[in-house]
């Protein structure tokens, strides 16, 4: 099964995604199918919108840093956040359905993440850091919530811009935090 990306402008990256019910054969091929397009658009994480299907899916590497990009990869079914740390950081997002477009993003530090594997048998865990991102990035997907509805008005209006005319956009560099306890790292796309 091929999989192919759908873009900033497809209806479907915009809609809440239904609960998956059924787990079966067809559903571990999609989670494959879906590791697989990750692997090959260069991404760290994808969820099923992002290729056209209509559930609440994700693939996720489970990344302890920004450079781990062979962390091995997980499926989660139904993912729900469960908890949310008072402790956010700034992380310079990308987007594999936005190419080319690029935002500061303010997200908690660690969540707890209830959810079922492609066999239906229920998970939890706690993720921190990048792998917490990944996973808040793509679990907004299943909701229609893209990275520009999480960057400040500036960035939205520069991203937008650059959308319109077929450019790229990436925050200014010389970006200052508000918060001196708020950590700004470099970027990734989910």
């Amino acid at each position: 099964m091929e999989l192919s990306l759908r873009y900033y402008g497809d209806p479907i990256l915009r809609r809440r995604m239904p609960e998956v019910e059924t787990f079966d054969a067809a559903l571990r091929e999609e989670a494959a199918a879906m590791i697989e397009t990750m692997h090959r658009e260069s991404g760290v994480g994808l969820a099923a919108p992002q290729v056209g299907l209509e559930k609440r899916l994700l693939i996720a590497l489970e990344m302890r840093s920004p450079d781990d990009s062979d962390a091995p990869p997980i499926a989660m079914v139904n993912p729900e956040i469960l908890e949310r740390s008072r402790e956010t950081w700034i992380f310079e997002e990308g987007c594999l359905s936005i190419p080319g477009i690029r935002g500061d993003v303010t997200r908690p530090d660690r969540i707890d993440v209830r959810y079922k594997d492609v066999d239906g048998k229920e998970h939890t865990l706690v993720a921190e850091g990048m792998f917490a991102r990944v996973l808040q990035h793509e679990i907004d997907h299943l909701d229609g919530v893209l990275i520009l509805d999480r960057t400040d008005r500036d960035q939205r209006r520069g991203a937008l811009r650059a959308l319109r005319e077929g450019d790229s956009y990436s925050p200014p560099s010389d970006h200052e935090d508000a918060d001196e306890d708020e950590l700004r790292e470099p970027r990734t796309d989910a």
